[in-house]
């Protein structure tokens, strides 16, 4: 199966998975079109690519299933909950199971040791910066301390309006 095909196949069983969650569905293309953005950006591989985009479009799977089990479903939570479905539906697709762990780490910033783990930290913030409504206090200090690659600085500057460097 080829590249785009595999990431076209994850991201229609992602809509599946979150059937009638619009507000879920818009968020996670909106993280791997930043994503994808970022990862060409930085010139990564063709395989951290591909990771990087299967990861966004499932970085948040484990939103349903903690909403199920304890009512509530924030990061910690999704990172528990989120690595099983994963891993049903990636391998379901035949994808990596990289990707499994950065949906376990999604929400886990300390230690950053990997490529494809901050490019998906920084395509869920610029999500989140904006879906949350934050302060641009907030989005400065997410900019000061999250925001790490070149691309990712970049984007997030023109998106909210920072005032370069």
């Amino acid at each position: 199966m080829n590249e785009q095909i595999l990431i076209d196949d994850v991201c229609r069983r992602m809509i599946a998975f979150d059937r009638g969650d619009a507000k879920r569905i818009q968020h996670f293309l909106k993280v791997h079109a930043y994503a994808r953005l970022i990862a060409h950006g930085e010139k990564v591989d063709a395989k951290t690519q591909r990771i990087i985009e299967l990861a966004a479009l499932v970085h948040d799977i484990g939103i349903h299933p903690a909403e199920e089990k304890y009512g509530r479903c924030d990061g910690k939570l999704q990172e528990q909950e989120g690595p099983a479905p994963a891993c049903k539906l990636l391998t379901e697709a035949g994808a990596s199971a990289r990707v499994t762990w950065l949906v376990a780490h999604h929400h886990s910033y300390d230690p950053v040791d990997s490529i494809d783990h901050q490019i998906l930290i920084e395509a869920d913030f610029l999500v989140n910066l904006y879906e949350d409504q934050v302060s641009a206090d907030a989005i400065r200090h997410a900019y000061e301390n999250i925001f790490r690659t070149e691309t990712g600085r970049a984007l997030c500057r023109a998106t909210f309006g920072l005032e370069d460097e």
